[in-house]
């Protein structure tokens, strides 16, 4: 049996919530600067080929523009997912608010000290 306590989980909620938080940003930054790289790429290829340079080398840096676009998107949309995560991280942080919080409440008004009571007595019905 694990020894987790009311404190530990909210501690452990909160930090989880932080942390998702914190890498969906850096997750939307990359994301955004990536379609910052694929519209410059998209701009060489036009530069390129007012150069008059071989049909090639402009084919290849539009389909790496394009490339770069497309995971551009997809980074966008996985970051959008760890937002999700996020909010499901804060509904469970509440949830364990709501649920725990008057036990947690009880026991450290209890007249009696009882941290050591083994916690399958408090499972009984």
């Amino acid at each position: 049996m694990t020894d987790l306590t009311y404190t530990r989980l909210t501690h452990a909620i909160a930090s989880l919530e932080k942390n998702i938080a914190r890498d969906s940003d850096e997750i939307q930054v990359r994301a955004q600067f990536m379609d910052v790289i694929a519209q410059d790429t998209a701009r060489v290829a036009e530069m390129i080929g007012a150069m008059k340079v071989d049909d090639a080398t402009i084919s290849e840096t539009k389909e790496l523009s394009k490339i770069l676009r497309g995971l551009s998107e997809a980074t966008l949309a996985y970051a959008s997912s760890a937002d999700t995560t996020t909010k499901s991280a804060h509904a469970a942080s509440e949830q364990a608010r709501t649920t725990h919080a008057g036990i947690d409440e009880a026991v450290s008004r209890a007249p009696v000290n009882v941290s050591e009571v083994d916690r399958e007595w408090f499972r009984q019905e």
